[in-house]
Parts: structure tokens; C-alpha cells; sequence
């Protein structure tokens, strides 16, 4: 593990590949430390998806086939067997339920196992590389839709949770495409959810909007609809951990009333994720398996008790947003209006 700070505009490694092992940012140390993560084993890297030190769909997707990089290592070194081996894959594609990308790219990164080791990081690392490029991609299509449907005046955007660099490589995906007409001066400034229960909008888009010099401000989870229904907020730009068949969107818990808010007010909600968010296997999202986290992440803050003693909490960490409440799916090869 390593310490140190990014200055503005400086480039930080989210997650990597290095001698063999898995380097990764922790983002449960943001926004008051940057500390590198360095994960030799599958339960090193289980262990930091799992308590989200590495967390967002897109990363989640890289993570998890640099994790069978990882346990194919793991196997040669302890001479695991094909069915440990095998295992040790299906831990990694299981550590988050919701998020479809991580068990995707998993298993299709395990396919190269009989390949050899080589094989298996090369598919890995295109995995990175791929991913990375699709973030760009989305994100200049998803300004040029904000640009056309909202008109050339700097835009009020709101977000929920966080989307950009940390989440998903590249530019990100929410915040990707805030970033792009960022930088075609098309942003007035950004009005951020804060999270909660993991405050992933204070601690993370808040930072990373900081690095990027983009204006903005942080509110309740609460807030956000209020602030729309008064037309301070011009168009929602949102990210996914899935996406069923029919269009229906699994989001962070709260993305549910910023969607209401949105179409009562008839402002865009536009929600920007890669190709491999889309699952065609899950036909609605009635059936999408809805992670239930730690109760102690509602009744306390970074450690420090938030409500009396033996207080109950339920923590479904996500919501799914019914499809027609969705203006837009803008991915890395097309735009989605009508499923």
C-alpha cells in the first residue's frame, strides 16, 4: 500500500496491472487520502470489491479480468486444480450481484485459461484498454444529444453517485459526459447528489469535478427533486450497473426520485453506460438481483454511529428506474430512445 496526493488536473491510476499483481486506488480513502492498493490474491481483490475500495460498473468489469489474471497466477503458484480454479473465477464474478459487467467480463476473460497465462492477461488488459475507449466514445455522444435537446445555452446538470475517472477508466460515463461539454463550454455547473449511505457523490464526483476545474455544488440525496420541480436543474446525467432487456435501469440507490422528478418536470434523464451494462439475459428489472448491504452503512458514518443503539436499518444498495422514465441510453456505439 502507498500514499501520496494527485495535484489538479494530475493523471491518477485507477486501477492496473502491475508485475503480476493488481494495483488499484482506494476509494473508501477519498477524498482526504490517495492510497494505492496492491492485491496479489483473489481474496485481496474479492475482499476490496466487496467493501467498494474498487467499485463502478466499468471498473468492476476491468477488475474482474484482472482478477482471473490473478487467480490463473494464483493456480500456477499453488497448483490449484481445475475446479479450484474455476472457484476462485466465480468468487470474483459473484463479489457484487448487481453489477452485470463484473461477472461478464470475468467469464469471458476465463475463456482464454486453456490459452495460457499470457493469453489470459492479454485478454485482460484489452479488456482496460477497451473500456476506456468506450467511455470516451459515449461521452462525446451523450454531449451531442444534451447539446441538441437542451440547446446551446451552459447546461445545470445534476448526478447521482459518481461516474467519472474512479468509476469507470477513461473520461467515465456520467461524468464523462459532463466532462465533454465541460469542454466545449457547455457546463454552468453540476449539482451533485451526495450518496448516501457511502457519500460516493461527496467524497468522489465531488473530487474528481474538483480535479477537473468544473464549478459545482453539493446537496442532499433529498434535495434533488425539490431542486428540479424549481427548474434549477436543466437535464439528469446518470450511470448504470445494469440494464434489463426491456430498458429498465439498476442505479444507485435515490436514482429512482431524481427519474419521477425528471419526467414530471419533462427535462432529459439520460443515463450513459458501456455496451457490456446491457443485459440481454435479464428481461426486466423485476428480476435484476438488488444487492442488500450492512445495515451499519445507514446507521453510521464512516465508523461513528448515526442513530441510537440496536436502531434497524434496510440498505438496499440500488433502485430500478422503469424504462419509460429514461429519455436516453447513450453507450459507446449508439443512442437508445425506445427499447
Amino acid at each position: 500500500m502507498e500514499s501520496g496526493s494527485v495535484p489538479p488536473g494530475g493523471v491518477l491510476e485507477v486501477l492496473g496491472w502491475r508485475d503480476g499483481h493488481v494495483v488499484a486506488i482506494d476509494q473508501t480513502a477519498l477524498p482526504h487520502e490517495v492510497r494505492m492498493l496492491h492485491l496479489t490474491t483473489v481474496d485481496e481483490l474479492v475482499d476490496a470489491i466487496t467493501r467498494l475500495a474498487i467499485r463502478g460498473a466499468p471498473v468492476l468489469g476491468a477488475a474482474g479480468a484482472l482478477g482471473v489474471a490473478l487467480a490463473v497466477r494464483q493456480a500456477q503458484q499453488h497448483g490449484w486444480d481445475e475446479a479450484q480454479l474455476a472457484a476462485a473465477v466465480k468468487r470474483i464474478g459473484d463479489a457484487r450481484p448487481t453489477a452485470v459487467n463484473l461477472r461478464r467480463e470475468a467469464e469471458a476473460t476465463a475463456a482464454a485459461i486453456p490459452d495460457g497465462v499470457a493469453a489470459v492477461e492479454a485478454a485482460a488488459l484489452a479488456t482496460m484498454a477497451a473500456t476506456v475507449t468506450a467511455t470516451h466514445r459515449m461521452s462525446e455522444r451523450g454531449a451531442r444529444y444534451l447539446r441538441e435537446t437542451c440547446g446551446p445555452e451552459p447546461l445545470r446538470i445534476g448526478t447521482h453517485c459518481n461516474t467519472g475517472s474512479l468509476a469507470c477508466l477513461g473520461w467515465g460515463t456520467g461524468l464523462g459526459v459532463i466532462r465533454a461539454l465541460n469542454n466545449d463550454g457547455g457546463v454552468r455547473h453540476v449539482i451533485v447528489d451526495e450518496t448516501r449511505p457511502l457519500l460516493q457523490g461527496a467524497r468522489l464526483t465531488c473530487w474528481e469535478l474538483g480535479q477537473l476545474g468544473i464549478e459545482h455544488y453539493l446537496i442532499p440525496d433529498s434535495a434533488g427533486p425539490y431542486l428540479i420541480s424549481r427548474g434549477l436543474i436543466d437535464a439528469i446525467v446518470v450511470g448504470a450497473d445494469r440494464i434489463a432487456a426491456n430498458g429498465d435501469v439498476a442505479n444507485k440507490i435515490g436514482t429512482y426520485s431524481l427519474a419521477l422528478a425528471a419526467r414530471h418536470a419533462r427535462i432529459p434523464f439520460l443515463v450513459a453506460v458501456p455496451e457490456s451494462t446491457i443485459d440481454p439475459a435479464t428481461p426486466d428489472g423485476g428480476r435484476i438481483d438488488v444487492e442488500q448491504r450492512d445495515p451499519d452503512e445507514v446507521t453510521h458514518i464512516q465508523g461513528v454511529p448515526v442513530a441510537p443503539a440496536g436502531t434497524r436499518a434496510l440498505n438496499y444498495a440500488f433502485d430500478v428506474t422503469p424504462a419509460n422514465l429514461v429519455t436516453a441510453v447513450v453507450t459507446e456505439d449508439r443512442l437508445i430512445t425506445s427499447w
